[in-house]
C-alpha cells in the first residue's frame, strides 16, 4: 500500500499527528511530510489542523473511505499470495506436445495425484508451436515440448534427452536388412507430422544430417495414426522410442538398422519468463523431473 496513504489513514484515525507518528514508529515531521506529499499529489486539502485536534475535510473523508478499502484489498492480496506460495493444490493448466503428452506425461500425472491429490491438472495436447504460444499467452501455466523453435518471452529448461529411431511394419521389405542404406530410405514413403510439430522438426533435421531426400512425404496430424499406417505396411517413420514402446513389444513394428541412429533430441519445460512460480507449479516440476529422469534413463 502507498506509504503516504497509510500515514494519512493513521492520522485520520487518531486525529493526532503525534499519536500517528508513535504508531508508525516515525518522527512527527516525517508524518507531516507524507500528508503534504499526498495533498500535493491530489491537489486538495485533506486535513484541517489546529493546536488541539485534526479534522477531515470533505475530500479527506472520501480519501479515508477509499484508503481503508485499498488497505483491505492490499491485505487480502498478501493473504492470497501467501496461500499461493505455500498451498499445494488447485487448478494447474499443463500443455504438452504429442510425444511427451501421450507417452511420458501420464505416469507423471499418476504420481502427482498420489502425492498431491488437491492439485487438479488440466492437460492440453498440441504441437510444439501451439503449446509455446499458449504458455506465452497465459492460457497454460507450464508446457513440455520436444521442439526447439520456441520463440521469445519464455524461459526454457532442458528436461531430458529422447532417442528416436526409424520404424517400419514387421513385414516391411527392409525389415530383414542388416544395414539400411540412405538410397533405400529415400525410396520409401515417409510418414511425418505436420509443420510446427517437434517430431516433424526432428525428421527434417535427420534428413538434413544424413542427406536423405525422400521421394514422398505423407503428413498426418497424430502420432497414433502414423504408427497404425506404418503397421499396415505403408512406409517408414521417425519416432521416439517411447512412442514405439507398445508396438515394439507386440512385434507389430520393428526398428530399421540405420547408421547414425538413434537421433537424439531434448524435451524442454516452458514457463513464462519472469512469472511467479507457485508451490503447486514447483511440486509439479519436481515430480516431472523425478519421473522423467527415471523413465528416460539409458537403462530403460
Amino acid at each position: 500500500m502507498d506509504q503516504s496513504l497509510n500515514v494519512f489513514t493513521e492520522v485520520a484515525d487518531t486525529r493526532n499527528f503525534s499519536r500517528a507518528a508513535e504508531r508508525l514508529h516515525m518522527t512527527q515531521p516525517a508524518v507531516s511530510q507524507h500528508i503534504r506529499t499526498l495533498e500535493e499529489r491530489l491537489k486538495v486539502r485533506l486535513l484541517e489542523r489546529n493546536n488541539k485536534s485534526v479534522t477531515l475535510t470533505r475530500a479527506g473523508e472520501i480519501v479515508l473511505h477509499h484508503a481503508k478499502e485499498i488497505g483491505g484489498l492490499y491485505r487480502r492480496m498478501e493473504e492470497m499470495v501467501d496461500e499461493l506460495m505455500h498451498y499445494t493444490g488447485g487448478p494447474l493448466a499443463i500443455g504438452a506436445s504429442y510425444t511427451f503428452g501421450e507417452y511420458v506425461l501420464p505416469s507423471t500425472l499418476a504420481r502427482l495425484s498420489e502425492q498431491f491429490p488437491a492439485i487438479r491438472p488440466a492437460v492440453t495436447i498440441g504441437n510444439t508451436a501451439d503449446i509455446a504460444e499458449q504458455v506465452r499467452n497465459r492460457v497454460l501455466d507450464v508446457g513440455i515440448v520436444e521442439g526447439e523453435e520456441i520463440g521469445t518471452g519464455l524461459s526454457i529448461e532442458r528436461l531430458a534427452e529422447d532417442e528416436m529411431f526409424v520404424a517400419a511394419g514387421a513385414g516391411h521389405p527392409l525389415s530383414g536388412h542388416s544395414v539400411v542404406s540412405i538410397r533405400s530410405l529415400e525410396e520409401q514413403t515417409w510418414l511425418v507430422r505436420e509443420k510446427g510439430s517437434g517430431t516433424r522438426a526432428a525428421a527434417d533435421k535427420l534428413f538434413a544430417e544424413l542427406s536423405i531426400h525422400p521421394e514422398r512425404l505423407l503428413e498426418m496430424g497424430s502420432t497414433q495414426s502414423i504408427k497404425e499406417t506404418v503397421e499396415a505396411g505403408l512406409g517408414v517413420t521417425l519416432q521416439s522410442r517411447w512412442a514405439l514402446r507398445k508396438e515394439l513389444g507386440l512385434g507389430s513394428l520393428i526398428l530399421l538398422p540405420v547408421e547414425g541412429l538413434p537421433f537424439k533430441r531434448g524435451f524442454h519445460i516452458l514457463l513464462r519468463h519472469g512469472d511467479l512460480r507457485t508451490r503447486t507449479i514447483e511440486m509439479f516440476l519436481q515430480t516431472l523431473r523425478s519421473m522423467t529422469s527415471s523413465m528416460l534413463s539409458p537403462a530403460d
